[in-house]
């Protein structure tokens, strides 16, 4: 991502798709649309086919390495859309085990490591494509570095000590002053705190502790900052060497909000027993201070009388969308849309508006979810609104892929 393609004029995703595929075998016009044959291939992408609702789906990873799209809730790209950034493991013959982070250009499909990285755990981005993870440091300290995307010049911002860490992922406010994520308290996975990171003044504090929060899944509300949510896996446990035991108990799953910067308890209805579990997937709705999650499916939240639930601080929970089995949860950046898969059939990715509930199929990402969490769709909304990223293992082997969102499908959500 150097100079040359930073001076490249931008790009429409039509634009994208008929100049990479113009010199491919099969390019035909279908209504007045470029279409490509099954297989085409640019920039390391592969063209898989163009679906019943006009979405054109492309693969973007094509070696067999362990890679995932990082998560859904917030997209994972530059703010202008041009870029994305996946996680990926592969083989080195002098180095063993690699871990790094790649940034993929939407529409050509060109890739360049950005950097390596100790974990996919502790990463973060702001709306403002600004992209946060951790490189491993001297002894048992972690390196937190930052890049914007549409740059690709990493730096180091704050030095973390200590490697007792959880796996969740991290947070950061949108004004970059303040990062926060999971940390272990003690060497027998008894305790978890959530660890609030002051980076103007380079100060660090503990500014809560629960035995459940071994999951804590931290996300700044990304208008103020002024709040961030924890996930409470009541009941969990791990054993003394930090093995799932059981990820919840009889009580499930819980959200709740922490005050910034002084960590007062903030907790949130939802989960038993206003209703049912909370899934673990919620993403905050731009800046309407309100949270869009998933609550298990059954009982007064089966698909046809909706489990995908908006909540606010001191209000009731709301249903925003029926008619699917709705598990994982992404918000756009704007706050006007949902990303969610639908958790049965075909896995299904549906958008739609966070304030009317009405929703439409991108496409179908054909996946078999694992236990692996790369076979999860995850699937997330660019900026723009023109793509949605997920994962699949459709081929046999998980792969990131982007599907392109029909024309017209945006504009009818957002003006019902």
């Amino acid at each position: 991502m150097g100079s040359e393609n930073r001076q490249k004029r931008r790009i429409t995703r039509r634009q994208a798709i008929g100049s990479v595929l113009s010199g491919a075998a099969g390019v035909v016009g279908v209504s007045g649309l470029v279409r490509a044959q099954e297989g085409a291939t640019s920039g390391g992408g592969i063209h898989v086919e163009t679906q019943a609702t006009g979405s054109e789906i492309w693969q973007v990873t094509t070696e067999e390495n362990s890679h995932s799209n990082i998560y859904c809730e917030v997209p994972y790209c530059s703010r202008d859309s041009r870029y994305f950034v996946y996680y990926r493991q592969r083989k080195d013959a002098k180095r063993g085990r690699v871990r790094e982070f790649v940034v993929v250009e939407l529409g050509t499909w060109k890739k360049h490591v950005l950097d390596t990285t100790a974990t996919t755990s502790g990463c973060a981005i702001t709306p403002d494509g600004t992209f946060y993870y951790v490189k491993n440091g001297e002894g048992d300290t972690l390196d937190l570095m930052r890049v914007n995307l549409s740059e690709g010049k990493p730096e180091k911002v704050y030095e973390l000590k200590g490697g007792r860490w959880t796996w969740s992922l991290g947070t950061v406010t949108s004004d970059h002053h303040y990062y926060l994520r999971g940390k272990r308290m003690d060497d027998k996975y008894k305790m978890y705190g959530i660890l609030l990171v002051d980076l103007k003044k380079g100060e660090e504090t503990v500014i809560d502790q629960d035995p459940y929060t071994f999951n804590a899944h931290p996300q700044f509300e990304p208008g103020t900052g002024d709040r961030v949510m924890i996930q409470h896996n009541r009941g969990g446990q791990l054993d003394e060497k930090g093995k799932m035991v059981r990820s919840l108990g009889p009580e499930g799953a819980t959200l709740y909000l922490l005050t910034i910067p002084d960590g007062k308890r903030i907790e949130l209805p939802v989960g038993k027993p206003v209703t049912t579990s909370c899934t673990g997937h919620q993403a905050w709705i731009g800046g309407t201070r309100e949270m869009l999650l998933t609550v298990s499916a059954k009982g007064d939240f089966v698909p046809e009388k909706g489990d995908l639930l908006g909540v606010s601080e001191g209000k009731p929970a709301r249903v925003v969308s029926k008619g699917y089995k709705f598990m994982h949860v992404g918000v756009s950046r704007c706050g006007r849309l949902f990303s969610c898969d639908d958790w049965q059939g075909t896995y299904k990715l549906v958008i739609g508006s966070t304030r009317t509930g009405e929703s439409a199929v991108v496409c179908e990402s054909k996946t078999k979810p694992s236990r692996s969490q790369r076979s999860h769709p995850h699937a997330y909304l660019t900026p723009d609104l023109k793509w949605v990223i997920f994962n699949s293992n459709r081929s046999g082997f998980p792969h990131i892929y982007a599907a392109s969102v029909p024309d017209g499908m945006v504009k009818q959500l957002i003006e019902v």
